[in-house]
């Protein structure tokens, strides 16, 4: 949930104070899929095993337009996704093609560019304050954060969006320095 980057000297041994414990037992993650927009979140979708481009178009069919008529977009809404493959496969852009009013292309590896980034962070740090003792506690957790996340949040991320263009821009393309 966080890197951290520690400078040594070449050579040199790694110090206890700066170690960072883990266990290696236990904890779990959970993978999901949501969309926002500028009123708010749609649906949260948990994924159980590996994603593959079956599995996405699956989250399309059963999500993508009940979430857009739940955050009021419908019939204008716009498809923003990153570029994983599973979201390029042909069968999954065919069907977005007949199916979405707009789909936005993405630059690869654009992080700073896509707000729902910040919706994920805003998500783990709602979370990161419980002591969480098994999966089925993860999930309860994450949807409850999920659905306490109010529409004036998305609204500032998508209005911070030419902030970030701009930065980008600045930094010819690579990250960002906020």
């Amino acid at each position: 949930m966080g890197s951290k980057w520690y400078g040594e000297k070449p050579n040199s041994e790694l110090e206890m104070k700066i170690l960072t414990p883990s266990v290696k037992h236990g904890g779990g993650s959970q993978m999901v899929l949501g969309c926002m927009s500028a009123v708010g979140i749609g649906n949260l979708h948990f994924i159980d095993g590996i994603m593959d481009k079956y599995m996405y178009l699956d989250i399309l069919k059963q999500n993508l337009k009940q979430s857009a008529e739940k955050m009021g977009v419908l019939p204008h809404y716009k498809l923003y996704q990153d570029n994983d493959p599973n979201h390029n496969a042909h069968i999954c852009r065919l069907w977005a093609l007949y199916h979405c009013p707009q789909v936005i292309k993405t630059a690869a590896q654009s992080p700073d560019l896509n707000p729902i980034e910040n919706i994920w962070d805003h998500l783990i740090n709602r979370i990161r304050k419980f002591k969480i003792y098994s999966k089925n506690e993860l999930r309860e957790k994450l949807m409850s954060a999920w659905d306490e996340i109010e529409g004036n949040v998305c609204a500032n991320l998508l209005k911070s969006l030419h902030k970030r263009l701009n930065e980008i821009i600045k930094c010819k393309g690579g990250p960002a320095h906020y």
